[in-house]
């Protein structure tokens, strides 16, 4: 897959998923939490199959993969 996720987004998808997670595991949010589960791992993996869907790309130097 093609890498399709900059820096500073990968590093906010990485921030907000584990925050989610966090919140859904100590009880502060619902189940819903649990969906922190995409962006954590959509920045760790630094592909978006919503931004490939949509044509975007927020990472300067795209790697084929």
């Amino acid at each position: 897959m093609k890498t399709n996720v900059g820096g500073i987004d990968k590093i906010l998808r990485i921030v907000i998923g584990i925050a989610l997670i966090t919140m859904a595991a100590l009880g502060v949010v619902g189940a819903w939490g649990w969906i922190g589960v995409v962006p954590l791992l959509t920045g760790l993996f630094g592909t978006c199959p919503a931004y490939t869907l949509l044509g975007m790309n927020t990472c300067p130097i795209s790697k084929n993969g």
